[in-house]
């Protein structure tokens, strides 16, 4: 690995009993696209708290760009550049008063901040809604002009906390374009997502968090090759009859899962199986070959589905 921008290493937040983080450890290289995946509650906000500086720790320690945030607080917040899971933009300002007040608050000069909003309504496709107030943009447009504005400052490191939540898939796309084009940039990003196929898109690397520690970290394509099998037939026989044709078929895969309403077989090559299991006089009233995903990793390192 490159450069540690970021160092972690026992890091623990606790509120009362409740320990919200619990002893991780990593590290987030320069250029990287840096992942904490998990289900809500899993310590993925908290921790991107601690690193901008808005939490303190209880424990354990961290670095960023070799400060402590609780000794260097704003020093550490000048080199980042937020976007918060909920949009705070001014609706009464237009897309142009809002990046530009923002970047005066934060006591930029006049004319860097003026072609900074140039540049960033280009980057942000908002070149046409300029004039146009906030509260009359989509979400999508909002959400390009969050991260735009969190941009003005020409941050070494951005903070993404589930980026994409509440979009559509052609909103989440369009966005997604502009992410590759800071990763291209080198920009360094830390993103939080529950969204297995926005993790694989967009992370170089991450970890998988649940209940406060880190199940795994790797690249997608290496925990998917670590947890998982290439491919995942998923079939359903009706609720009455998944259970009774469960012990049958676990025999001819590698592993399975039993899910409320269908039957996860991880194998090599699904097509092969669901001929077998046709052989077998077992015929599924629905049946779907598809490539494993995070989703299967974080199934098995938990035994519960991602998305609840």
């Amino acid at each position: 690995m490159s450069e540690a921008l970021i160092q972690a290493r026992g890091l623990t937040k606790k509120f009362g009993d409740f320990t919200a983080v619990d002893g991780i450890d990593f590290d987030v290289a320069k250029g990287e696209s840096f992942g904490l995946l998990g289900p809500n509650g899993a310590g993925k906000s908290t921790t991107m708290r601690i690193i901008a500086a808005t939490s303190r720790r209880t424990a354990g320690s961290i670095t960023i760009l070799g400060r402590d945030p609780e000794e260097h607080g704003p020093q550490v917040r000048a080199h980042l550049g937020v976007v918060p899971q909920q949009d705070n933009l001014d609706g009464e300002l237009t897309v142009t008063e809002n990046l530009y007040i923002y970047g005066r608050y934060f006591g930029l000069k006049k004319n860097f901040v003026r072609n900074k909003v140039e540049e960033l309504l280009a980057f942000a496709q908002l070149e046409e809604k300029k004039d146009v107030k906030v509260d009359a943009l989509s979400g999508g447009m909002k959400r390009r002009l969050t991260i735009a504005r969190a941009l003005i400052s020409e941050p070494d490191i951005l903070m993404l906390d589930e980026p994409t939540t509440g979009l559509d898939p052609q909103a989440r796309h369009i966005l997604w374009d502009r992410l590759f084009r800071l990763k291209e940039d080198g920009v360094t990003l830390i993103i939080t997502t529950h969204f297995m196929d926005e993790a694989e898109q967009l992370c170089d690397r991450l970890v998988v968090m649940d209940k406060g520690t880190i199940m795994a970290e790797g690249s997608p394509a290496d925990l998917i090759k670590k947890y998982s099998t290439k491919e995942v037939l998923e079939v359903r026989f009706g609720s009455n009859r998944n259970q009774e044709v469960a012990p049958t078929l676990k025999s001819m895969c590698d592993r399975m899962e039993v899910l409320p309403d269908r039957l996860l077989l991880y194998v090599d090559d699904g097509e092969v199986l669901l001929e077998e299991i046709a052989a077998k006089k077992l015929h599924p009233t629905t049946s779907l070959v598809r490539r494993s995903s995070l989703e299967d990793v974080f199934l098995r390192l938990t035994g519960r589905s991602l998305i609840e």
